[in-house]
């Protein structure tokens, strides 16, 4: 087994990823990381910067200073509901990967449901440090490593990794085909690239509220939901990356709440807060009442609870083995999805043409 460092890349090695300055609005300095299909650094164009990371990373970092730790910890739920129909989808694969990356890993909830002895090393990966190590004094079932990186640039050689996880992080990436790409150079020749994200209509309750609250309230509308990949699109980023025998699928998963406020309450601890560049921070109390208002009579439940939709991606081949528990009633909305780095040893389509046989004989 490698150790982490003849893995890890110093970052004055870091090539052929290079970062571009691009703009620069108030204080805040963006940057973009450009490279082709081949891992090879290219000439950067402009690029459109949908999220703050700074702030995804101080949402993350509050969401466990002081007294908000307990806090976090409660609303794991639905973090551990997807990590746990992630690996149970990665136990079935036949194969054993001496060490995986865990993408995101915030305070290790894929680590959770891993099984012993199912790899020799996980390495734990995450943008916020004090997420990252949460649950530094917890022992896992499988040995584990962590590691902080920057600016949506993965520390890993090429060609060193049998497998990467990744769930309920990618939703926040400016430049998805750009990590999908480094995942692809960092794996081995046949390496696994397993992954669950939220796809378009998450919260799509909590967006249409508010946006009509705002528009009786205000006359227009903020940004206050993220935007999320559509699924349509998950299956193309997989082949522009390099990927093969890709497969994509959609599952819902509606967690129920007390109220609105209890959602976006939850939704803060997660570290999941709104993370748009150009957001508004600020919303007026009546518009938040008539949103919760509206909330609840377009969505509400008969016994006044509110329904709140996550949309994943996931393998299509692997959906039948989710089981969810009673928190969640299906379907709700989540992406999750596979592909395998390309290696001669795959399945390969035949020559056109090189059939022997007629398909009006077999039917």
């Amino acid at each position: 087994m490698k150790p982490l460092s003849a893995i890890l890349v110093p970052i004055s090695r870091r090539q052929p990823w290079t970062i571009t300055r691009l703009s620069k609005l108030g204080s805040r300095t963006l940057a973009s990381i450009t490279v082709d299909s081949g891992g090879q650094a290219r000439k950067p164009s402009p690029s459109h910067i949908v999220f703050d990371k700074g702030a995804k990373v101080w949402h993350r970092d509050r969401s466990v200073l002081g007294a908000q730790v307990e806090l976090s910890k409660s609303t794991d739920y639905l973090k551990d509901e997807v990590a746990q129909r992630v690996t149970e989808r990665f136990q079935v694969i036949k194969r054993r990967f001496p060490t995986i990356v865990d993408l995101g890993s915030g305070a290790g909830h894929v680590a959770k449901f891993l099984e012993e002895g199912s790899t020799e090393k996980l390495i734990m990966c995450d943008e916020s440090k004090l997420l990252l190590n949460r649950d530094e004094d917890v022992k896992y079932p499988v040995h584990t490593e962590r590691v902080v990186y920057e600016n949506e640039v993965l520390p890993f050689e090429e060609n060193s990794i049998p497998a990467v996880i990744s769930s309920m992080a990618l939703h926040w990436t400016n430049d998805l085909p750009g990590i999908l790409i480094q995942i692809n150079r960092a794996l081995k020749p046949d390496g696994l690239f397993l992954a669950a994200l939220l796809g378009g209509d998450t919260l799509f309750e909590l967006r249409t509220s508010i946006q009509l609250a705002e528009q009786e309230r205000g006359g227009g509308l903020s940004p206050r939901v993220s935007p999320f990949a559509e699924s349509r699109d998950a299956t193309n980023l997989l082949t522009r990356a390099g990927f093969a025998l890709t497969t994509v699928d959609v599952e819902d998963i509606v967690v129920e709440y007390p109220s609105m406020f209890h959602l976006i309450e939850d939704l803060e601890a997660m570290g999941d807060s709104n993370g748009i560049l150009v957001r508004n921070p600020f919303i007026k109390r009546d518009t938040l009442i008539a949103a919760a208002s509206i909330y609840e009579a377009a969505h509400g439940n008969e016994d006044g609870t509110i329904p709140a939709t996550f949309q994943f991606l996931e393998p299509k081949k692997l959906l039948a083995l989710s089981t969810p528990v009673i928190l969640f009633q299906l379907p709700g909305m989540i992406i999750h999805m596979i592909g395998w780095k390309p290696d001669e040893s795959q399945p390969q389509p035949k020559a056109r043409g090189s059939a022997t046989k007629s398909l009006k004989d077999v039917i």
